[in-house]
């Protein structure tokens, strides 16, 4: 089993920055592949950034423009999300999940945290 809590949410202005960080336990996230999720008000749930459980690779949704970097802290057990120049759009419930298998797929994700909001301000 695997526990995950977000951290870091807030209120913003627009072209602020964020950083918010999910510590796990249960497992080493060097055997997790690690995603950032996001759900905005009456809409889904959208995959925001993933890192392998090698930690080489990394995948950010295009639309993001470059915005949004994931990394993680293995000693700590933590993965971060960077997130930068943000916008009202980005206004959502930011998710962490975990995942055995190296995956864009949100239905492979076998854990999740609780959500952490980022309201930004315009």
């Amino acid at each position: 089993q695997v526990l995950l809590v977000e951290s870091g949410g807030d209120l913003v202005q627009a072209g602020g920055s964020l950083r918010l960080s999910c510590a796990a336990s249960g497992r080493t996230i060097s055997r997790l592949n690690m995603g950032w999720f996001r759900q905005a008000p009456g809409k889904e749930r959208e995959l925001v950034a993933v890192i392998t459980w090698w930690g080489s690779s990394t995948y950010a949704a295009d639309s993001l423009e470059g915005r949004f970097t994931i990394s993680r802290d293995v000693a700590k057990n933590t993965v971060a999300l960077q997130m930068n120049s943000l916008r009202p759009e980005d206004t959502a419930v930011y998710y962490c999940a975990a995942s055995g298998q190296a995956t864009l797929d949100e239905k492979r994700y076998e854990y999740w945290g609780q959500g952490t909001q980022v309201t930004v301000s315009s």
